[in-house]
């Protein structure tokens, strides 16, 4: 049942996590977060959580707080109050590239390939977090990227910045899962693409869905996002107004016309 949001989608206990750090049920816990941008107030007591092997939307316009929510839990802006917790760690005072380090591998909007390094390098960045796995298992992860992009194995020497922008897309998404991450954080996927790249870059998504990996999605492609999605989130003015299943999402029309700017 459609919901309205004012203390968070599910208040009971975290599982305690293992001696690794993991957490068998939330990977991602933002609670009760707010952040400011100098006295302007961005996000309002934003509460989100996505599970192991979930896949999450976050939804909402231009302004609405997305890209502000992403930064939040990146680390790349600090709350004014509440926490965000990741693996059963609060990493509020953690830097982004510890947070990648966690287990956390964000795909960026606009993609950010390094435009002048091979595709080849490009994924090995995507290792760089992780770079102190056996060697023989990040080969293998390389060949498993590859597997699931076989138009990127078709690029791998040529340089990142000469792709079209659904190949640099591709190339984006497998260098996150270089990292072998708990959770993938997407970035607007399907921006700048043209339809048809949109459904191929969906397609890939539900085969990582597919292979177990969470990811948390922020997109404003409604309909596309929530295909994918098991939950979704509404943001509107920095504040989540509707959480539900994307499957209620999907059919209601009222939160289609009154959040989402769809008829």
């Amino acid at each position: 049942m459609l919901s309205q949001q004012t203390h968070g989608p599910d208040k009971s206990p975290s599982p305690a996590p293992d001696a690794a750090g993991d957490d068998d049920g939330i990977l991602l816990e933002l609670k009760d977060v707010v952040t400011f941008y100098g006295a302007i107030q961005i996000l309002k007591d934003v509460n989100i959580q996505v599970r192991a092997g979930e896949v999450v939307s976050l939804l909402g316009g231009n302004a609405s707080g997305k890209t502000t929510t992403m930064k939040t839990i990146l680390g790349l802006v600090k709350p004014a109050a509440g926490t965000v917790t990741f693996r059963g760690r609060v990493v509020n005072d953690m830097n982004s590239s510890d947070i990648i380090a966690r287990g956390l591998a964000p795909v960026p909007e606009a993609r950010r390939l390094f435009a002048t390094m091979s595709v080849r390098e490009n994924l090995m960045m995507g290792a760089y977090a992780t770079r102190h796995r056996p060697e023989k298992d990040i080969q293998d992860t390389y060949e498993e990227v590859l597997e699931i992009f076989p138009r990127v194995r078709e690029r791998l020497d040529q340089p990142g910045g000469t792709l079209s922008g659904g190949e640099q897309q591709m190339v984006a998404v497998a260098r996150a899962l270089m990292a072998k991450p708990k959770l993938i954080l997407m970035d607007e996927p399907s921006m700048g693409l043209a339809p048809a790249l949109v459904e191929t870059v969906f397609d890939v998504i539900a085969q990582i869905k597919d292979r177990g990996t969470a990811m948390f999605i922020v997109e404003q492609n409604a309909n596309m996002a929530l295909s994918v999605a098991d939950r979704g989130y509404v943001l509107q003015n920095g504040k989540i107004v509707v959480d539900d299943t994307a499957e209620n999402l999907l059919a209601s029309d009222s939160i289609r016309k009154a959040y989402l700017g769809q008829a």
